[in-house]
This record gives structure tokens, sequence and C-alpha cells, in this order.
């Protein structure tokens, strides 16, 4: 995966440095970070100057993305399943051994099921749900007093929930994917309250990506891109600067007056409906 470094700047009287870092300092957690989605906000935050913690059910992936992403800034990894009390336990305490304050939240983790609709099993509706639904409620509960201590009035902490465009419109009839599109609307208003609950020391916003490369999205690119771009108004698929921009954006100094927010990130499919 490709990574562009943030555009350099003059060095300021501050802090002397040669290039303009707006996450110097500042601790990230991403969960689900190993691959896909998550490894481009990953990649985003540490080129901005974060210290990232990444997690996910599996050690390899975690593995293979720490030695590759090791050169861009500071990052570990954790092996968790959010989708269990236990797991987002561990990871909660993980971090708070270490750390004193989390600035940032990336709540990416997720899980997708496809069947038909005679066939679809209760177990799929429990798997999805419980990891990209109530894991992202109960991470963002366990880590508050982390992101209290990290948050301050000119610049409070962040969450950023990850949705997407299929919780926004309903999936094209055939893709099949009842539990996932559900989880991924309950995340967005999910989103909207928490936004209002934590007001005004942690922000809450939602990015709704369309779609991205990733394994979770594989069996729809094997269509053909050609085919799938002619469906997009943007004629392409998201890359991973598109991912990495907006978590920067959102954890960063310029998105302090936003909170509540879905953000479609999808070349414009969501205003295509």
């Amino acid at each position: 995966m490709k990574s562009s470094a943030w555009p350099s700047a003059e060095p300021s009287p501050e802090d002397g440095s040669s290039k303009h870092r707006p996450l110097a300092g500042k601790t990230a957690v991403v969960t689900g970070g190993g691959r896909g989605i998550g490894k481009m906000l990953t990649i985003g935050l540490l080129e901005a100057g974060a210290k990232v913690y990444i997690s996910s059910r599996k050690q390899a992936d975690l593995d293979t993305a720490v030695t590759e992403l090791s050169p861009l800034g500071d990052i570990s990894a954790f092996a968790a399943d959010l989708g269990t009390t236990d797991g987002v336990q561990a990871l909660a305490d993980h971090i708070t051994e270490r750390e004193h304050a989390v600035h940032a939240l990336f709540n990416n983790a997720g899980a997708n099921w496809g069947a038909p609709l005679e066939e679809f099993p209760d177990t799929a509706w429990d798997r999805v749900m419980n990891l990209n639904v109530k894991g992202v409620f109960s991470l963002t509960r366990t880590l508050l007093p982390l992101l209290r201590a990290a948050s301050k009035p000119e610049d409070p902490a962040r969450v950023v929930n990850i949705g997407s465009i299929d919780g926004i419109r309903a999936p094209a009839p055939g893709l099949n994917n009842f539990s996932y599109s559900a989880s991924k609307a309950a995340v967005h208003l999910l989103t909207q309250q928490l936004a209002t609950t934590l007001a005004p020391d942690i922000l809450v916003n939602a990015i709704a990506p369309g779609l991205f490369e990733s394994k979770m999205t594989a069996g729809i690119l094997a269509l053909g891109q050609d085919k799938i771009t002619s469906q997009i108004p943007l004629k392409r698929i998201g890359r991973p600067d598109d991912m990495a921009g907006i978590a920067v954006f959102l954890a960063g100094p310029h998105s302090t007056y936003i909170t509540g927010a879905v953000i479609p990130v999808d070349g414009g499919i969501a205003a295509g409906r």
C-alpha cells in the first residue's frame, strides 16, 4: 500500500519542526487496524505524527502491519476480539497500563455476512451486531476515562466510528448483507446519540466509506473494476489517501466544531441514490 507524507511546511518558532504534523504528541487507537480501511486510517495518523495502537483478532495481520508501518512512526498492536466483553476489556486494560490519555479512538473493527434471505442464519446477526455495534459502544464507554483525560476545551478528544454507505442507503438487490447494512445504520445513529451525550468534552463523528479495496470488498471487486466504477460518480474506487485524509481531519485541529456528523467518503454514491 502506497503512502504519502504530509506536505512540508516552514519551521515554526514553537517546535522548530521541518514538517507539519498536526497530530504530533497525540495517541490514537484504531480497531481493525491490521488491514483494509483500518490500515489506511493508521497510515494517515502515523504520518500526521500520532502514536497509534492497533487491534484486531488476528495476530498475524497485526504483526505484518506493525512491521510494514513502523518506519512511519510509533505503532504497536494488541490482539483482541472486540465482539466480546472480555476482548473489549483486555484491549482497554492494555492501553490503560501504558497511557494516561487517548486523544482519538477509531472504531473500525467490523464483520460482514452474506446469504440469501431464506437462508440467513440467526448467528450472523449475533456475530455482526456484537462486533459492529455493541463493540463500538462498549469500547467507547470503557475508554471514556482516557478520552476525558486527553480532552481540552479548545481541543476535545475524538471518537470516530466507521460506518458505511450501506447504512445510508439500501444495498443493491442481491447483495444480501442484511445484518451488515443494519449494523452500519445503527452505528450512524449511535454516533449521533453519543455526540450529544458526550459534548462538549468529546467529539463523536462517523465516516461512511464507499468502495475501498479490502478483504470485505474482494467479492464485489472481482466483478471487474470497470463495471463497478461506472456506477460511481467519480469513476473510481477509494484510494488509501482518501481515507487517511479524512481520519487526520477528524482527529486534527480543523474539525473542532464538528460532532454528530456522518460523512460519506464514497465518490458520490450516496448523493446519487
